[in-house]
């Protein structure tokens, strides 16, 4: 693996997880502040040109189960916004095409991924002490050696401040925690024990890739996983339709309140929720949006949609390189779904054509996914 320390110290610092709906953020900037969203910059962990680490996993020997997965018939929809609220890499919204999948019926849970853990020996991203002779050789020469508590296993982990803070700078509600894995998700003192059933974090695009490998399965592409989001329902802005999250009941766990200070739970959580906590989507899918963001396969572009040619996309991979003008030397994946930090108010990345990025080896306390396969 290849590192970069520049954004790895900047990450200890300025954590930008937030994402902010797009009249919040016309309202802050003309008050002068320049407010993160979900396009802000993802604070990338130490990743460095524009390719993905191939995990070392040895693929399961056994057909592969369809167990707590569903059947998508596959079929023709509308990718992207066709409402007032998609940003500029979710347009111009276009016609697509998807072959049939199975798709794992909730994220993959805690105790799914122990299993995987305990089978192969797999260490994630996060348990990993950086190797600072890896490191340095991104850098120029002379470069100092950071201090020694900086280069530990670590991952950021959302604490709600004491009161109301400008939200220009999310690293008053993210903090660089030693030790935070998808082992202790708060850090030391935290565990999994008795949430065996919920979503596991602190995963990276690598980890899911390798236990995606290792189950015989895959990461959905960016189109299988809005097709399959939809639920059937074309043109709408949520997999429940147009209807807002809270109108009869919430259909999604997300914030409620003052963000980031009071979280107040109205929907029956504070934080992460176990699987199948709310209403599925019409095929039977749980969580595609609210709780973690997951994980896809494609590569980042801001301007994929306004590159394709005016013809329905069969089976898109999306693009074949990354490319944020936010932050141009770092390489980053799609995550899509939103999460339990999106308030209606102040982000509704989950709606089902909104997409956030980061860097492949970047896991973070609201970050998931879940797997598909082809046959």
């Amino acid at each position: 693996m290849h590192y970069r320390l520049w954004p790895f110290v900047i990450l200890l610092v300025f954590g930008q997880f937030s994402c902010s709906s797009s009249s919040d953020s016309s309202e802050n900037e003309a008050a002068g502040e320049e407010i993160t969203d979900c396009h802000g910059t993802i604070p990338d962990r130490f990743a460095a040109g524009n390719a993905a680490s191939a995990p070392a996993i040895t693929e399961r020997d056994a057909p592969v189960s369809h167990e707590g997965m569903v059947w998508i018939e596959g079929g023709t929809f509308t990718r992207g916004a066709t409402d007032d609220r998609g940003r500029q890499d979710e347009l111009p919204a276009h016609t697509a095409k998807v072959d049939g999948f199975w798709i794992d019926e909730t994220e993959v849970t805690n105790r799914q991924f122990a299993e995987f853990v305990e089978a192969t020996g797999y260490v994630t991203v996060a348990e990993k002490k950086p190797d600072w002779e890896e490191i340095k050789k991104q850098l120029p020469p002379g470069t100092p050696k950071p201090p020694d508590e900086v280069l530990v296993a670590a991952s950021l982990t959302f604490h709600s401040p004491d009161q109301a803070v400008p939200l220009n700078n999310a690293g008053q509600w993210w903090q660089w925690t030693p030790e935070a894995s998808w082992r202790q998700p708060q850090g030391p003192g935290s565990s999994i024990e008795g949430k065996e059933d919920y979503p596991v974090v602190h995963v990276a695009w690598e980890d899911a890739m390798a236990y995606a490998k290792w189950a015989g399965k895959r990461l959905p592409t960016e189109a299988e996983w809005e097709f399959a989001a939809r639920g059937g329902l074309e043109e709408k802005s949520f997999p429940w339709g147009d209807d807002p999250v809270e109108k009869s009941g919430f259909m999604a766990n997300i914030w409620q309140g003052e963000f980031p200070v009071t979280d107040k739970g109205e929907d029956g959580f504070q934080g992460l929720a176990p699987v199948k906590s709310f209403e599925a989507n019409p095929y039977g899918l749980y969580d595609m949006a609210g709780n973690v963001w997951e994980w896809t396969n494609d590569w980042y572009r801001e301007d994929y949609y306004s590159r394709l040619k005016n013809e329905v996309q069969v089976n898109p991979q999306g693009p074949s390189d990354s490319y944020d003008p936010q932050e141009p030397t770092v390489p980053k994946k799609i995550v899509k779904g939103g999460s339990f930090l999106c308030n209606v108010s102040y982000c509704e990345g989950y709606r089902v054509s909104a997409k956030m990025k980061s860097s492949p080896d970047t896991g973070l306390e609201h970050t998931g996914f879940r797997c598909v396969s082809s046959n």
